[in-house]
């Protein structure tokens, strides 16, 4: 682990794989740190150089006052960027990392080889959805992340998975019980500010949308709505539900590697 101070504080990162291969980005979704990625170390540090971090909010990374915003986000992985001398890569986000991407795509396209958006949407949700749970986890506290984490069992995956990988399940749900509600709460303001459906066709990096087709959290057709009004953009749906990196594995991953590695 090593760690980049920005001016409100650290952001945590780790990078991997060869020295000189393309570099790959990978960003977390809400709730999680840069550990959800496990699964997909083995194959993709084959080809290329895997810097993955800790959003704002999250893991050991910074935990500054909320709401935060998408933009804030991105930038964050800007100053990663820059501090890394590293001049373009390849983008993976899933969920609020999705967000994160598409702002990459919109705003910072030159920084951009390739972009994979995963388990996503250009707007997440409504303020009626998330208000509430802002409050109740400012509120509660500690108390209201272990509820969370019961409740996101049948978010994040489909009963059938969950029944046969109890391990998984109980590695992935503890770090959103052990996720600041501070950082937590200022994630879900920048989540739900969040409205890219006007600015999508500004992207020109070629994109990769992967949706679950049992996410209740960012159905397939929030994925489809950007698959859409992207030049060129390729789909893929696997039968998930909301991380359908951890549900899918193998296939999620030789799917994201081959969009990579395209000519």
């Amino acid at each position: 682990m090593a760690h980049l101070q920005l001016a409100d504080g650290v952001l945590n990162y780790q990078l991997e794989g060869p020295e000189h291969a393309p570099v790959l980005v990978l960003s977390n979704s809400l709730g999680t740190n840069l550990h959800m990625w496990d699964s997909q170390m083995p194959l993709w540090t084959e080809h290329f150089r895997v810097l993955r971090y800790d959003t704002r909010g999250h893991g050991d990374s910074l935990v500054t006052e909320g709401p935060y915003s998408i933009e804030q986000l991105g930038r964050d992985v800007l100053a990663l960027l820059d501090a890394l001398q590293i001049a373009r890569a390849h983008f993976c986000g899933l969920s609020m990392g999705g967000l994160i991407g598409q702002w990459l795509g919109i705003n910072a396209g030159e920084r951009l080889q390739r972009l994979v958006v995963c388990n996503t949407a250009a707007k997440i949700g409504s303020p009626e959805n998330w208000n509430p749970r802002i409050e109740m986890v400012l509120r509660d506290g500690a108390e209201a992340m272990r509820g969370l984490r019961d409740a996101s069992i049948e978010r994040w995956f489909t009963p059938a998975w969950s029944s046969e990988h109890a391990d998984q399940v109980k590695r992935i749900t503890d770090m959103l019980a052990t996720t600041s509600p501070q950082g937590y709460a200022a994630n879900c303001g920048a989540v739900r500010d969040a409205d890219f459906r006007d600015q999508l066709g500004v992207i020109s990096a070629p994109l990769l949308v992967i949706s679950g087709e049992a996410d209740a959290v960012t159905p397939p057709s929030g994925g489809l709505y950007i698959q859409e009004h992207v030049a060129g953009a390729e789909y893929t749906g696997f039968l998930a539900a909301h991380l359908s990196n951890v549900e899918v594995g193998e296939p999620f991953s030789r799917r994201v590697l081959d969009f990579l590695l395209a000519r």
